[in-house]
């Protein structure tokens, strides 16, 4: 149980903040369902009603999925992520433009800012994705491919950029699931090139074009 006993004050906010905490943890991973209320209960030493408020609230914040005789369960790993499959659902068109917006920036300041330890990790993410494109492995393409980008982000050294797209993080991975059973297993070596040379408008163009294509593909415009 990664949950603590809670201070008198405040306790559906400390609730709230625990439950937070221990699925950005991924102690309760997206689709599992936590502890039934009354276990909850017991183990923050707070009544049910309390509990039961905090879901509430977690479950309206888009964290949570309350169903009715089967349990609670984690639909997101932040109320960013929840709130932003909310709005887009299954529209891939809105998800690869969102996307874009945050990638290309990432992509122009992870040129200008990677560290030489940043550019180690970056090639054995990108030797990941080959060596699942090779083995056939969507599954596990996907999961590099989504590494790979989400390494991107956090090379640009912005802290709000990184935690945006790491709210995206369910639509994102099921926007790459898409495109990829789509047989777009995309290779990403020219945005790492562009990063490893520091240039950062090479690496906002190489970023820009690969989403600009799925957009076309998919449907919607390119900007």
């Amino acid at each position: 149980m990664p949950l603590a006993t809670t201070r008198r004050a405040g306790l559906v906010e400390q609730v709230i903040e625990q439950v937070r905490a221990a699925v950005a943890a991924g102690e309760w991973p997206v689709g599992t369902r936590i502890p039934p209320e009354a276990e909850l209960a017991e183990a923050l030493g707070v009544g049910r009603n309390t509990v039961r408020e905090a879901v509430r609230a977690l479950a309206h914040a888009g964290l949570l999925e309350v169903r009715q005789g089967d349990g609670t369960f984690v639909r997101a790993t932040s109320e960013i992520s929840g709130a932003i499959r909310r709005l887009a659902g299954t529209e891939l068109r809105e998800v690869l433009q969102v996307r874009r917006l945050l990638e290309v920036e990432g992509a122009r300041l992870a040129a200008a800012h990677r560290t030489p330890d940043e550019l180690a990790e970056l090639d054995r993410a990108m030797a990941a994705c080959e060596e699942a494109e090779r083995a056939a492995d969507l599954a596990a393409f996907v999961r590099a491919d989504l590494a790979f980008h989400q390494l991107v982000l956090r090379c640009a050294h912005n802290g709000v950029l990184a935690e945006l797209y790491r709210g995206l993080t369910e639509v994102v991975h099921a926007s790459v699931a898409t495109t990829v059973a789509g047989g777009r297993c995309e290779s990403h070596t020219g945005l790492l090139a562009a990063i490893r040379a520091g240039d950062a408008t090479a690496a906002a163009a190489e970023a820009e074009d690969f989403l600009d294509s799925l957009l076309r593909e998919y449907g919607g415009p390119a900007a």
